[in-house]
């Protein structure tokens, strides 16, 4: 699509905001439910998508994606009558007498950015927020799940004119065309290279921007906990679309007095899940392309891999990898890994009495290696040492451990004793911090995050505090020093 193409929907989008045709909230709630009755007439259409552009199995497809994608749209049809309702605050007595209130507004045209690793839930998610909160949409998603991409076009414009949700698919050449133009607020998901891009476009016109991003998400496994259940659930959450999920525990670190045990129950714990020959598993997804197959290659050490490493270049399968003895020198560590490899770096007690970590990366500011004290503390200066995380993800059965580590680390959201479940919930909302993202979605924050709220006092007119009005003398200002203090 030309930039010519996308400049007259996006003034007809304006056009019809304009003339406030989605405003009610009677046309928002019957918006929700056709796009939720598409989704369900399609679903099969949705699964064999999913299927040729990731590998997914039908179960992981409803699970992850159209499950969780209806999920939200029920709780938007659920509470958007509360949601669009003003919000009254208590009036300062100086203002008497007043109403005051906070209003939610939609921006207008919204421009929603979708990445690829989860298609539909990533592309429709922010869409459902965005028509709660009354506004037009262009939605742009990823080229690189094309058959998602052509199934979401034939929903959106079954339940759409392009004058209110208009999709517009293609490549690099589209998405810089659409950087070009002016929204109302912009929503991208994806990675940091081109969030950075859409911000410093987004900064052209002062346009608000919520970023979904990456990064290394830790997993950190203590020695009090239950090695067998935390196995299954970080290969649960490592695994899963073999790896290429945002919030997937990208490695671990893990205490020295337990790491064999932790290695050998993820070994048998991936048999358990995904078979002797993982790479023969149908339900088990593949890579997304060739160049990020490649990419993933070149990240694996064949000495350091202690299970699996296996792969299969006709169909982009990589088995799920674990690795040990590595440190932050390793290719591994130097980027988000986004595929299924996991990196085990192990913290020993008997180098932190000496003042050395093992992995050699716990360092004061003037670059030599500080003393640390216990686990935890060590596990916590990995993290504070790395830019913040999208999710962090701890398994211990120490309170007070667990407490150290929700107050000493930064990063967008987690779990205690579970992977990558956080992000499941319309209840809570989901968002990364510094590096991994701003902003955030999912039900009321979804809302939220595509209304401005404007603060608005009504003020009566049948009486009139004479204070702030000149001329000033000493009854006034007493008057003044008692309402304001």
């Amino acid at each position: 699509m030309t930039e010519q193409e996308i400049r007259t929907i996006l003034n007809r989008q304006r056009e019809y905001f304009a003339r406030g045709a989605t405003l009610s909230r009677k046309f928002r709630a019957e918006q929700l439910g056709k796009l939720k009755a598409s989704l369900q007439h399609h679903e099969e259409e949705l699964n064999a998508a999913l299927q040729q552009d990731l590998g997914k199995s039908r179960m992981e497809s409803y699970m992850c994606e159209i499950g969780l994608t209806l999920s939200e749209l029920t709780w938007m049809q659920k509470h958007l009558r509360g949601l669009m309702q003003e919000k009254r605050v208590p009036t300062p007595l100086s203002q008497f007498v007043a109403r005051s209130f906070r209003s939610p507004s939609p921006y207008g045209t919204v421009l929603i950015m979708s990445p690829w690793n989860y298609p539909v839930l990533l592309t429709l998610d922010p869409l459902i927020d965005a028509i709660a909160a009354g506004n037009t949409a262009v939605v742009k998603p990823s080229a690189y799940a094309p058959a998602t991409a052509a199934v979401l076009k034939l929903i959106l414009e079954e339940c759409f004119p392009t004058e209110y949700v208009a999709v517009i698919t293609g490549g690099r050449a589209e998405n810089q065309a659409l950087l070009q133009q002016r929204f109302d607020m912009i929503f991208f998901t994806g990675g940091k290279t081109v969030g950075r891009e859409v911000l410093r476009s987004a900064a052209e016109y002062l346009t608000p921007v919520t970023l979904e991003l990456g990064g290394k998400s830790p997993c950190i496994v203590d020695a009090t906990a239950k090695i067998p259940l935390a196995a299954r659930r970080i290969v649960f959450g490592k695994y899963l679309n073999c790896g290429q999920t945002c919030v997937a525990p990208d490695y671990i670190l893990c205490d020295g007095q337990i790491r064999d045990q932790l290695v050998e129950a993820i070994q048998a714990e991936i048999i358990r899940q995904f078979g002797a020959d993982p790479l023969q598993n149908p339900d088990y997804g593949k890579i997304i392309n060739e160049k990020h197959f490649h990419r993933l290659l070149g990240l694996m050490d064949a000495e350091k891999t202690v299970c699996g490493g296996q792969y299969d270049e006709k169909t982009l399968r990589i088995a799920p990898t674990v690795m040990t003895d590595v440190t932050w020198e390793d290719a591994v560590m130097g980027e988000e890994i986004f595929g299924p490899i996991l990196p085990v770096l192990t913290y020993n007690a008997h180098d932190a009495e000496k003042g050395v970590a093992q992995n050699d990366f716990c360092r004061d500011a003037s670059g030599t290696h500080a003393a640390t004290g216990d686990f935890v503390d060590w596990a916590i200066r990995c993290v504070e040492e790395h830019p913040h995380p999208l999710a962090l993800y701890f398994f211990s059965e120490d309170k007070k451990a667990q407490r150290r580590i929700l107050n000493y680390c930064h990063f967008g959201g987690g779990c205690i004793n579970d992977t990558i479940i956080h992000l499941a919930t319309s209840a809570m909302p989901f968002g990364g911090v510094g590096e991994s993202g701003m902003g955030g979605y999912h039900g009321l924050a979804g809302f939220e995050t595509f209304s401005h709220y404007r603060s608005i006092v009504d003020k009566k007119t049948w009486m009139d505090l004479p204070i702030r009005y000149q001329r000033y003398d000493e009854m006034k200002e007493k008057m003044l020093r008692k309402f304001l203090k």
